[in-house]
């Protein structure tokens, strides 16, 4: 045999040997404390696949989340039943990943890439990772683009460049969820990528159905991983939606990323962790969760080449309608590139959005907007807050005329001021269109 034929033989039998199965080592399930399992005999990594076979003959997908001594940490990606002691578990050579691709637009998918829909399996032949590596900070292209929300008051006051992160902080029933939807429905984003997490089931197919609608739905991906799923299909929710949009921003589309919620991504990591034994430190929420979420975050944004973007929206539930003194929305405010804050106050008032101008920001707006339309959105906000100020004191008529002459000129453009920021549902505005409004109700302050 010649040299040649030997070395192409050898190239075959190293090729088959690659394909073929890894065995693992078998072990034994010895102890289930609430939601996480202990086996022992046998070796995984952290973040490694395991079966476990259960009383009906079927196996119950877990993961390793840690290890004590010889005894491997468990934890459940489904629902946990028919457990038996002793029972055996199985390590998997391959985590494997999850579909991606334009086959997923429009459709409604679980946390481990089941459809949720009811239209047939998904026409996708890509797998993707739930991890990825993170893009060197030094590659990322700048933030020097807007990006159209369809929504007047952030298009105008709190301009978002593409590849920007924000946090929407709201507590509940103040209009978040709406809000999401017309940034859906109208952005001129190519794709979005909704993440469902840790909310009620009913909401699921509520945004669906009526928020998101039939228009929004053709260009979007909706992850859906409800509050009844275990911690571990939350996690593995907010993660797979991220890496959803990363196959699209890696083929040079727009993406809009919406999170919701931030806040029951923390909390699923915050079970995880006590539940193996990390010790709390902040409020219940073990060190874990703050080092999870800038991870999670760092994923969105620009890509290196300059193409492709994500921009991403999380938002962050605030208890007591206080963000300032809740751990979670102080760790985002931290890492994320500005913030939008609802007010119940105006939710009540039934003006919508209800978004507080005075204490929302976006961080990149000086870099994507012209020099004007700063100093027009500066003039807005003096007059908005000179009112805001002082509407104690109109309100019961104690304000006397002439005392202030910003004070006066903004009780007469309130109403103008108020309208600017309130719009409907089914009306979308773009960003021209926000803009030269802004720069007529300035020109008119200027007077």
């Amino acid at each position: 045999m010649t040299r040649a034929a030997w070395t192409e033989q050898l190239a075959r039998r190293r090729q088959r040997a690659q394909a073929a199965p890894t065995f693992a080592v078998e072990g034994r399930l010895r102890r289930v404390v609430g939601l996480t399992l202990e086996a022992e005999g046998c070796e995984a990594a952290l973040g490694a696949r395991c079966l476990v076979d259960t009383a009906d003959g079927s196996q119950l997908d877990t993961e390793v989340v840690g290890f004590a001594d010889e005894r491997l940490l468990l934890m459940p990606v489904g629902e946990m039943h028919g457990v038996l002691p002793n029972a055996r578990v199985r390590p998997l050579a391959h985590a494997g990943g999850l579909p991606v691709g334009a086959g997923l637009l429009g459709r409604v998918i679980g946390a481990d890439g089941i459809p949720l829909d009811g239209k047939g399996p998904l026409d996708s032949g890509e797998h993707a990772a739930l991890k990825a590596e993170p893009i060197n900070p030094m590659a990322r292209k700048p933030i020097d683009t807007p990006l159209d929300t369809g929504v007047r008051a952030i298009n105008a006051l709190l301009t978002v460049g593409r590849g920007q992160r924000l946090g929407l902080f709201a507590g509940s029933g103040v209009g978040k969820s709406t809000l999401l939807g017309m940034m859906t429905r109208y952005t001129d984003a190519d794709v979005v990528v909704v993440g469902l997490i840790g909310e009620r089931g009913r909401e699921v197919k509520e945004f669906v159905e009526h928020t998101l609608g039939e228009e929004g739905r053709r260009r979007a991906v909706i992850v859906a991983a409800p509050a009844d799923a275990p911690p571990l299909k939350r996690l593995r929710g907010a993660q797979y939606a991220t890496a959803i949009a990363e196959w699209f921003r890696d083929r040079g589309q727009r993406v809009l990323l919406l999170m919701d919620s931030l806040t029951r991504y923390a909390q699923a990591q915050r079970e995880i962790a006590l539940a193996i034994g990390e010790p709390p430190a902040t409020k219940g929420y073990p060190p874990s969760v703050f080092a999870m979420l800038p991870a999670l975050v760092e994923r969105a944004g620009n890509d290196a080449e300059g193409v492709g973007s994500i921009t991403a929206f999380y938002t962050v539930l605030t208890e007591g309608d206080d963000y300032r003194h809740d751990p979670i929305a102080d760790a985002a405010r931290a890492i994320l590139d500005g913030h939008i804050v609802l007010s119940r106050d105006l939710a009540e008032a039934g003006h919508y959005p209800a978004i507080d101008i005075e204490a929302s920001i976006s961080r990149v707006m000086p870099a994507v907007t012209a020099r004007e339309h700063q100093r027009a959105a500066q003039r807005f906000r003096q007059v908005y807050s000179a009112y805001r100020q002082q509407r104690d004191l109109i309100a019961v008529g104690a304000y006397q005329k002439g005392s202030d002459p910003q004070v006066d000129q903004a009780i007469v453009m309130w109403p103008k001021l108020r309208a600017f920021l309130q719009q409907e549902v089914d009306e979308p505005m773009s960003l021209a269109d926000g803009i030269g409004a802004l720069d007529a109700l300035a020109a008119e302050a200027a007077q």
